[in-house]
């Protein structure tokens, strides 16, 4: 039977950057985020220009009782990159740019570890390459990602988890290799997808048309946004006990972004 005491919120949401109503979507972000109250949340297509005094990570987190990261994407005309809001202390940050494969969208994953009240959490946010037919470059980030994780986890640690957008579906290679159905020809790892163990059965669209802003790409429905736990591991941590999406719906005809979130309980 699982601790309450050790259970852990997860929630990850791509923010599409600024787009328009910006200040309004904060608003619905802000409130979701201060009803639901996770402990840890992985951001992704944020905007930091401390410089010029605006930083999403840092307005949403305003208030709310989060310890910021942020990692900025090595290319691109904006600002972008992941962020990291945790309400443990942030106590390590590193950063790896993922490969590019040849093309100049710059994409990189935030690797933090956290000082929670059961020990150190490995935790990374990521955003992998968005375009359709870029599953060999997703392929390749994701065991770049990977190995990098394994030289970021000490002895001690909890169970590490991955949440982001991955821009890929469950059942396309890069998503089968974090979930340990392939190692492409070499090893393979296994990380629990939260969703397919703890969701509510059903497709669990992160992207849907539903969602006007997501229908203006014309693409179709799918699942591409990930909460993984590294479990569960010798000491049965790192099981997840229930997954579903947030931001689904619209507040006063506003929707939070492009994405509909994802948020996770797992058992640490």
């Amino acid at each position: 039977m699982n601790d309450p005491a050790r259970e852990l919120t997860v929630l990850t949401l791509n923010l599409w950057n600024r787009a328009p109503p910006w200040e309004e979507r904060l608003a619905v972000i802000r409130a979701g985020l201060a009803a639901r109250a996770p402990d840890v949340v992985s951001l992704q297509e944020v905007i930091s220009l401390p410089d010029v005094g605006f930083d999403q990570a840092a307005q949403i987190a305003d208030g709310l009782g989060y310890e910021v990261a942020f990692a900025q994407s090595p290319t691109g005309e904006f600002i972008l990159g992941n962020a990291v809001l945790s309400r443990f202390p942030i106590v390590e940050r590193d950063v790896l740019i993922l490969p590019q494969g040849g093309h100049d969208e710059g994409r990189c994953a935030l690797f933090t570890r956290l000082q929670t009240p059961w020990g150190p959490l490995p935790f990374v946010a990521t955003h992998l390459h968005w375009k359709l037919h870029h599953g060999h470059i997703r392929y390749a980030q994701v065991q770049a990602l990977v190995d990098h994780l394994a030289g970021f986890v000490r002895a001690g640690d909890l169970p590490p988890v991955i949440a982001g957008d991955f821009n890929a579906e469950p059942d396309s290679d890069e998503i089968r290799f974090l979930r340990g159905y392939t190692g492409g020809r070499g090893p393979c790892v296994h990380f629990n997808d939260c969703w397919r163990a703890a969701g509510d059965g059903t497709a669990g669209y992160t992207f849907a048309r539903r969602n006007p802003n997501a229908a203006l790409s014309r693409e179709p429905d799918r699942r591409i946004d990930y909460v993984f736990v590294g479990g569960p591991d010798e000491a049965l941590r790192g099981v997840p006990l229930s997954c579903a999406l947030c931001f689904e719906e619209p507040v006063d005809g506003v929707y939070a972004s492009d994405h509909y979130g994802v948020v996770a309980r797992i058992d640490v």
